[in-house]
């Protein structure tokens, strides 16, 4: 009589594939913050006109504070390199340069959100620097599938079976998203009397002004 013998697991080889655009979130430094703070306060030039969003405060930074603000995000946009350059699963030897052209302080009030949208340039970016207690309480008795009450969703591709197309987040104090300026994404109105306080921001590969170099700035 034979006896059985247990067939052993074959080895076999597994990829996955990163699929979609790259989205990274950060914390930034209080010292970042601060500046962001300190330079929306020297202008008072409104930014609505140029920005699709159903909100009534919308402050544009000047160019001297642009310039100003520059060493400070130069950091971040290296790490997003380095982040994206893992994703893909390949690494250049070649260091992008961008150009800051467009910085503006978004002051959200109760009922008042941005739509579905894109942005222009290379890549963009939101900071928060301020979410309210209220704000925060009020998102977490939220139980539905959305990103809920001043939450931010980005959307890519079509909503089909089997496929993850979008991501909700809420967002917490001193937090930063970097990502493709294409990619749609919308903020959530909210019911409570607060403000929440965030800055947005484009890059471009590269321009005459406000260049920033990636190579010098950044650390590991």
């Amino acid at each position: 009589m034979s006896k059985k013998t247990k067939k052993e697991n074959p080895q076999i080889e597994v990829r996955t594939f990163n699929w979609g655009p790259c989205v990274i979130k950060l914390k930034i430094q209080d010292d970042f913050k601060k500046a962001l703070l300190d330079e929306i306060k020297k202008s008072a030039e409104s930014y609505n006109h140029k920005l699709a969003g159903q909100i009534e405060k919308e402050i544009g930074y000047t160019e001297e504070s642009r310039e100003k603000l520059i060493p400070y995000l130069a950091p971040y946009l290296g790490i997003y390199d380095q982040m994206f350059q893992k994703y893909q699963g390949k690494m250049y030897d070649s260091k992008p340069e961008y150009a800051l052209t467009a910085l503006w302080c978004n002051f959200q009030r109760q009922y008042e959100f941005n739509p579905p949208h894109d942005h222009d340039g290379k890549l963009s970016f939101v900071i928060y620097l301020s979410v309210p207690d209220p704000l925060r309480k009020e998102n977490e008795k939220y139980n539905g599938k959305s990103c809920g009450p001043g939450g931010i969703q980005f959307m890519y591709g079509e909503g089909i079976r089997d496929c993850i197309t979008y991501m909700s987040y809420f967002p917490k104090d001193g937090e930063m998203f970097i990502f493709p300026a294409w990619l749609k994404h919308w903020v959530s109105p909210f019911n409570s009397d607060c403000v929440r306080v965030s800055v947005s921001g484009n890059v471009h590969d590269s321009a005459p002004l406000n260049q920033i170099k990636k190579g010098a700035l950044v650390k590991e």
